[in-house]
């Protein structure tokens, strides 16, 4: 908090405008936060510390709905913190997205008729800092529209000064410990972007493509093998089968002719091989398949590389110089020509891995690259969890978790690109390596020059726990702040970015993981629950909700569809209701600032207060107590839900529209009512604070007169129950409800006056008969009252002339109606499920649709026959 702040406590409005218009309230109030110093940290302060990193966007990205809805989390989660007295950092920043931003930039060069290759590497590199100056980042605006309490202070960006030294540190210390190394391997290539790509960075979809079965070899001694990419058999250097098939056990270990070459390949006997798939034969092409790399390493057969970095045919021979796609097909025809083509399947649909950024084809290819040793790295990530280090939220995704780290392949952290931290190794005349830590000087003088390749993007953000806090110094902020005390993220990223992380962190950090809790949460769908994306027309741009609802409505409607580990469908109409919810709270807090609401001095004494005061506080502290241990579980969805119903059912429109008789009333119990309600409603603002910010922000600080609710005290439970209160207004209510309703069956207008006689005496309702009657429109009963119904409840008696405000003979023709259409349902209904026939034939959903039918038939009859049996005789 500045001094500032501390000198200058705003002066609230005495009154609230008769409406609610985020877009009037929310950028000037996230500004005064801002200013006012709410959001920093202090690694001095004596506070226990509450951390949380933010996933670092693309420098490249906008707020997407996957987004908000994370950010939605975790500011609600750093907000109740720092309202707990926690010195509370939320870390932000961004991910420089090698491959991204490199792509970006290279298409604004493109329109001018440029290359990255015309500037040259330096030159490349500067004018992609000057994009990232001028154009990356509009993500940093978009947060704060939606209410982010980041550390603005405190940003970080991957590629900066200090994180660029955190990551040539780590690759030192790395390479000195032999856990990375360079070697030839198998790697996901994008022939567009032409650099190596992360397993994350493949997304597979169903394509139309060809299986064609073809023949190796000369007379009896042929094989026949499928692919779905002929133009590889040009690499091919053997054929594999399985050690016990007798089919082929004669011709293990011989050679068979390749055909379109001139070259025999080796018949190679191998586990690896399912004997019962198609021939049980398969071709093996070491160079561009990393299942045929690994069949070739056991057998020592050579690895022919056919295409360059652009998948362009480079064996000697027909082909050389086309595309893959165009090989494809020319081989197919050559081999058909020589009367090999055993069989074709076209369209043969089969899953293909595709580049998520440009969405070429990737292509398998053996390539030089650098490699992280993840044995030792990944045993540690595994055992931090099973020796309870660190929690997995939900515990279900735990093994998920073991799954991919226990089983985690050596990781390819090179990539050719020039937008990135370049590898810090260099290479001398006489084949030297000298890797150079941040502190060293690098090799010079002929003959020596760095390495080309940049490091992936996760190599710098799995250090993002504390290279953000200044690691490899030994900062007041890392000493405060690390671990991070929780980790809020989507389970999509649990394998790439979560485990780099545990592995970078268990490593650095002389064996302190980077967090205590890891808490998984699901991906937004559609209201449908259907992926969201342009392509299938549903993708939705959260900016547009929020100029249209508020930023508080797409936030609370994110927020209530949170369960852990668990997918959120989400639709406009969900965000409208939102919308009207941040209306209601509007309108019921200018009901109490109208009616003389206060939270000045202390609570009256209960034996003060009405059995409807007492019952509020008593729902309060235990809606308190429920959303503390939601939260504590990343219950999000339970605690929005148990807000919503507490706020607008028990608040605004029960307790409110008691309280307005007792306001009429006026007197001592109006004014015990007033405080109760200002409590009420003062408590319920900082409860909803962290989901819904900005309409509490301004509502709170008009009702208390508090500097901001951002740095109000969380409420505590203050143990006080009453359950004696609580039956007695739970009786108040089945009353008020069960009359509603018959009259709402009888066809009365809600605001229609109906004379009635209450029998309460000796009940607890009797202190409630003038509230009764307000909130049911009963007016007393006249000299010529004449009870036409009666309708016992809760142990009272509420009897109503309806002689002069419905036709009964023409109400009791209209339910006879409505009693022989269920009646008829019922006996359809029954008879069906009767049917032995028919039960074993229907579908098990058609079946339970009538079992369904037959339910709600019986309801029906049992709910008009009581309406018919309160009617007066016609």
């Amino acid at each position: 908090m500045t001094e500032n702040a501390q000198q200058q406590p705003p002066a609230p409005d005495s009154e609230l405008p008769t409406q609610y218009a985020p877009a009037d309230v929310e950028g000037p109030l996230y500004e005064r936060w801002v200013e006012r110093g709410y959001f920093e940290a202090d690694a001095k302060s004596d506070k226990p510390p509450f951390t949380v990193v933010i996933p670092p966007p693309n420098v490249t990205g906008s707020l997407h709905l996957g987004h908000a809805f994370e950010h939605t989390l975790i500011d609600a989660l750093t907000r109740r913190k720092r309202m707990q007295g926690f010195e509370t950092l939320w870390q932000p920043g961004m991910d420089h997205a090698g491959i991204a931003t490199q792509n970006v930039v290279e298409r604004e060069l493109g329109k001018e008729g440029k290359s990255r290759h015309d500037l040259g590497r330096e030159a490349f590199v500067e004018r992609v800092w000057q994009w990232k100056g001028e154009s990356g980042g509009q993500i940093s605006g978009q947060m704060r529209r939606l209410g982010d309490g980041v550390a603005w202070s405190r940003e970080r960006f991957t590629m900066d000064e200090g994180l660029s030294q955190a990551v040539q540190t780590i690759f030192k210390r790395l390479y000195d410990d032999e856990l990375i190394y360079r070697a030839e391997r198998i790697i996901n290539w994008c022939p567009r972007c032409l650099t190596a790509i992360s397993d994350i960075e493949v997304e597979y979809q169903d394509d139309d493509g060809e299986l064609v079965s073809m023949k190796y070899g000369e007379g009896d001694d042929t094989i026949v093998v499928a692919t779905t990419r002929a133009e590889t058999m040009l690499g091919d250097t053997a054929v594999a089968v399985h050690p016990d098939d007798e089919r082929y056990k004669h011709l293990v270990g011989t050679l068979i002719r390749l055909p379109l070459t001139d070259r025999s390949i080796p018949v190679v006997a191998d586990e690896h091989v399912d004997p019962e798939f198609g021939t049980g034969a398969v071709k093996v092409t070491p160079a561009h398949d990393p299942n045929d790399f690994e069949i070739g390493q056991r057998h020592d057969l050579p690895s022919l590389t056919v295409m360059d970095e652009h998948a362009v045919i480079t064996a000697h021979g027909p082909f050389q110089g086309l595309d893959r796609l165009e090989a494809r097909s020319a081989i197919v025809a050559a081999l058909r020509a020589e009367g090999r083509i055993v069989a074709e399947k076209r369209p043969y649909v089969h899953s293909v891995g595709h580049c998520s950024r440009c969405k070429t084809t990737i292509e398998p290819r053996l390539s030089m690259q650098w490699w992280v040793k993840v044995g030792p790295l990944a045993k540690a990530a595994g055992d931090a969890v099973r020796d309870g280090k660190v929690k997995i939220h939900p515990q279900e995704m735990e093994k998920r978790y073991f799954d991919w780290v226990d089983n985690l392949h050596d990781w390819c952290i090179s990539r050719q690109l020039w937008w990135g931290h370049r590898i810090p190794v260099w290479y001398g005349p006489n084949g030297e390596v000298v890797c150079v830590g941040p502190d060293e000087e690098a090799p010079s003088g002929e003959g020596w020059h760095q390495d080309t390749d940049v490091l992936d993007t996760w190599f710098s953000s799995g250090l993002w726990p504390f290279s953000t806090l200044g690691w490899p110094e030994q900062t007041e902020s890392l000493a405060k702040f690390y671990p991070n005390s929780v980790l809020v993220t989507g389970y999509d990223i649990l394998f790439f970015w979560v485990a780099r992380m545990m592995m970078f962190g268990l490593y650095a950090m002389d064996g302190t993981p980077p967090f205590h809790t890891i808490a998984l949460h699901g991906m937004v769908r559609d209201q449908f629950g259907k992926k969201m994306s342009k392509s299938f027309g549903n993708a939705v741009n959260p900016l547009d909700w929020m100029d249209k609802y508020g930023s508080d409505a797409l936030r609370f409607t994110l927020a209530r569809g949170a369960n852990p580990g668990v997918d959120v469908p989400i639709g406009e109409d969900w965000v409208q209701g939102s919308r009207n919810f941040a209306n209601k709270i509007w309108n019921a807090t200018r009901f109490a600032l109208m009616n003389g609401a206060t939270v000045d001095g202390p609570l009256p004494d209960p034996a003060k207060m009405s059995a409807t005061d007492r019952w509020i506080l008593s729902r309060l502290n235990s809606v308190v107590a429920e959303v503390d241990a939601f939260y504590d579980d990343f219950q999000f969805a339970k605690l929005s839900d148990a807000l919503f119903h507490f706020a607008w059912d028990e608040v605004f429109d029960w307790y409110v529209e008691l309280s307005k008789t007792t306001f009429q009333a006026g007197g001592e119990a109006a004014e015990v009512s007033k405080r109760v309600l200002g409590e009420v409603l003062d408590v319920t603002l900082r409860l909803l604070h962290p989901v819904v910010p900005f309409v509490t922000e301004t509502l709170w600080t008009t009702l208390t007169g508090g500097e901001s609710v951002v740095i109000a005290e969380w409420p505590a439970d203050s143990g006080f129950r009453d359950r004696a209160a609580e039956q007695e207004i739970e009786s108040l209510q089945s009353v008020i409800t069960e009359v509603r309703r018959f009259r709402a069956d009888q066809g009365l207008q809600p605001g229609q006056r109906v004379p009635a006689r209450l029998t309460l005496d000796g009940t607890a309702l009797a202190p409630h008969e003038a509230a009764i009657r307000q909130l049911l429109r009963l007016q007393p009963e006249g000299d010529s009252f004449t009870a036409t119904a009666t309708l016992p409840v809760a142990g009272a008696e509420v009897a109503l002339d309806l002689s002069g405000t419905i036709d009964v003979a023409a109400e009791r023709k209209r339910l006879a109606k409505d009693l022989a259409a269920a009646e008829k349902e019922k006996a359809q209904s029954t008879a069906k499920l009767g049917n032995e026939a028919f039960l074993a034939k229907a579908p098990e959903n058609v079946v339970d649709k009538i079992r369904t039918r037959l339910a709600k038939a019986d309801e029906d009859i049992a709910r008009i026959q009581a309406q018919l049996d309160r009617l007066p005789a016609a």
